[in-house]
């Protein structure tokens, strides 16, 4: 078994992390996304503490004393004080329930619709850092695109500049050819280590949303179908959006969250009205007294706030204010996620048309590269000239890379805005992904010391 597991394990290495393991890293790792959920929980948990005012309430007291008392009055029939030591104790039940209590129902209720809203923003928390994830993994793959373009580019510029050495040596071009080839190799060297700073870099933004380093990722395949979104008009997408949003629900949600604040700031000039019921008992060993004391009471109690020194009134006008914000909230991200969609729905039909226009480009400038060259072998083009056309086809790669990346995450982004970017979406992305094509970052062992930083411990526990 041990072979079998060494070359799965090597296999694994070899082909590199997918998108859609690590989306599913993130989801579980992300600390953000942990403290969203928790939220969540505790804000179920207020909702509880709230309904526990509506229901019975028990409670029960005692007390247990050793008591002494002093005389030091005499009195006139026996003609001295008395001293007296003995226990006591007593016990008290007290029972209520809530017949009427406004407040508290609508805190009850508040707290719903609460619950509500921070599930709204769950998803749309879980919509954002699936964004995330996909754009820091197709981030990679740019820059390492990039990267490869800019190698290219260099060792090709290398060659030339090699030649011209060569040529000058036996007296054919001017040393102006060789400088003009060492300036093109610098400045190809220069963008192919920006190139792979930039993809160095890249990997550690997946390293905070996981908490996990990773080696290697798969590539992007060449043959990515580079089409309109569906559906393919944009009053559909808006209509999709207004309907599916998780933060335009949230912001709806808010609404409503600030109108049962209104209710239950009015809810304070209502009357309380408590059934309760009580029972004491008290007993001592003190001398010359006999028996127990019992006492027991059962009724109905009735409050009613008169005047509260205008904090009620106030508290009204301030959560109608309250309220009245949150109305426009709602409606300002209305209309962002309406100018939102529309706009990502432009970029991704020219992302479209860019992918397409770029790779004639490369087409385009492969061949003029390979006329120029012609032309300087003939002695009709001179070096700069070819420099130039190298220059201008890697740039194109770049370019195309660029747009082919584009298009990716403005899709993801539309969906996102629409609310339908979910787990399904970055499963039928992945399919996309080049196992053949994985993106390799050497990125050494880590130390103890780093390792330890990355490790945040485990997390509470509930109750502890």
């Amino acid at each position: 078994m041990l072979p079998l597991v060494m070359s799965l394990a090597l296999a694994a290495q070899a082909q590199g992390a997918d998108l859609l393991g690590i989306a599913s890293d993130a989801l579980e790792n992300d600390a953000s996304l942990a403290a969203a959920r928790a939220n969540l929980n505790s804000t179920r948990e207020s909702r509880e503490v709230a309904n526990g005012d509506l229901l019975p309430q028990l409670t029960a007291s005692g007390q247990l004393a050793h008591n002494r008392t002093y005389d030091s009055q005499q009195s006139t029939l026996s003609g001295q004080g008395s001293d007296d030591t003995y226990n006591s104790g007593s016990l008290s039940l007290a029972a209520s329930q809530a017949l009427y209590d406004a407040a508290n129902a609508r805190d009850v209720e508040a707290a719903e619709r609460q619950i509500d809203q921070q599930t709204l923003e769950l998803v749309a928390d879980e919509q954002q850092l699936l964004f995330d994830a996909s754009s820091a993994y197709f981030e990679i793959l740019r820059a390492n695109d990039i990267l490869a373009a800019r190698q290219a580019q260099e060792r090709a510029i290398s060659r030339q500049l090699e030649q011209a050495r060569e040529q000058f040596e036996v007296g054919l071009i001017a040393i102006t050819d060789v400088e003009e080839a060492r300036a093109s190799f610098d400045q190809a060297r220069a963008e192919r280590i920006t190139a792979q700073s930039d993809l160095e870099v890249s990997f550690e933004e997946l390293e905070r949303l996981t908490g996990k380093r990773y080696s290697s990722i798969q590539g992007l395949a060449e043959e990515l179908a580079v089409e309109l979104p569906t559906p393919s008009d944009r009053d559909a997408w808006v209509d999709l959006a207004l309907e599916e949003s998780p933060l335009l629900k949230s912001a709806m949600a808010g609404v409503e969250v600030s109108r049962a604040n209104v209710e239950t700031s009015k809810a304070a000039r209502l009357p309380v009205v408590e059934a309760f019921a009580d029972y004491d008992y008290a007993d001592s060993d003190r001398d010359q007294y006999e028996g127990h004391d019992s006492a027991s009471q059962v009724g109905v109690s009735v409050s009613l706030p008169l005047y509260t020194g205008g904090s009620t009134s106030a508290q009204i006008r301030q959560s109608t204010y309250t309220l009245e914000s949150s109305q426009y909230e709602a409606e300002a991200q209305r209309r962002s996620t309406i100018q939102q969609v529309r706009s990502l729905f432009t970029q991704v039909r020219n992302d479209v048309a860019t992918v397409e226009a770029r790779r004639q480009a490369v087409v385009s400038n492969r061949s003029a590269l390979d006329a120029t060259r012609s032309g300087y072998e003939v002695g009709t083009r001179n070096i700069v000239d070819v420099l130039d056309a190298e220059q201008s086809l890697y740039d194109a790669i770049s370019n195309l890379a660029e747009a082919r990346y584009d298009y990716v995450l403005d899709l993801l982004e539309l969906r996102q805005q629409a609310g339908t970017l979910n787990v399904e979406v970055i499963r039928e992305l992945n399919a996309e992904l080049d196992a053949d094509q994985a993106v390799m970052l050497d990125v050494g062992e880590g130390s103890d010391a780093y390792d330890a930083m990355l490790d945040i411990g485990k997390p509470p526990q509930r109750g502890s």
